[in-house]
Formats: C-alpha cells, structure tokens, sequence
C-alpha cells in the first residue's frame, strides 16, 4: 500500500510539472497582434513621454494591445510621473511639457493621442503599412 501511494505522489508531482511548463511556455511565448510594428518603431528611435495618470497615454497603449510590452521593454517608453504626479527630471531635461509626446529619432515630435498608422508613417515602419 505503502508502495502505491509513493507512485501516486510522483504522478502528481510529474503532472503538476508538465502543466506548470505548458502554462509558462504558453505565456512566453504569447505575442501581441502588432509587435513588428512596436519593434520597429523602438528601433527607430521613436520614444513616447507619458504619464500612468494621463488618460490619453492609456487610450494610446491600448492601441497597441498585447504588444506595447515590446514596445516599451524595448525603451520605446519613459514614464514622466512621480507617484506624488510630479515631473521626473528625465522628462524636466528632455522638455516634456504635455503627455503623451512621440519624440522620433530626428528630433520632431507628436503630441497627444496618435494612432498606429501615424506613428508608422512618421517612423518608416514601411512593413507595417503594406
């Protein structure tokens, strides 16, 4: 009896096991509709200025959906708020003055709400406009 509990013990730690790594394979491995897209703009330099509190940089992140964790892992995003919703001295020095800003490698800038196809446009993001 001893021995049947032992191997039941082990089925259920292997089981357990399995079901752990295809969960955690599934998420790794999970990627968001428009991450080419978040890829190339990092890329190319295109950087977006935002606060957590502003809700038209949260409208822009949904636009991204899935994907705006490549963009911004990549440094396509600097948070400009402290937690007190004062101004980080990053975005005093860079000349942040409204959110979101889209600064581009060439130095120009977009403000406010911008949609995907703008931002492609704007950066070259040529594969993403076909």
């Amino acid at each position: 009896m001893k021995k049947k509990n032992s191997y039941l013990v082990y089925v259920v730690i292997i089981a357990v096991a399995i079901v752990g790594f295809l969960i955690f394979r599934s998420a790794a491995s999970s990627s968001g509709q428009y991450d080419e897209l978040a890829q190339c703009l990092a890329d190319n330099g295109v950087v977006m200025y935002g606060a957590w509190w502003c809700p038209h940089c949260q409208n822009n992140k949904k636009l991204f959906g899935d994907s705006w964790d490549t963009f911004a892992a990549a440094g396509g995003y600097v948070e400009c708020s402290t937690a007190q919703r004062t101004q980080t001295e990053l975005c005093q020095n860079e000349g942040i003055t409204g959110y979101p800003t889209w600064r581009f490698a060439d130095g120009s800038e977009l403000n406010g709400e911008r949609g995907l196809l703008e931002l492609a446009q704007k950066a070259g993001c040529e594969a993403f406009l076909q």
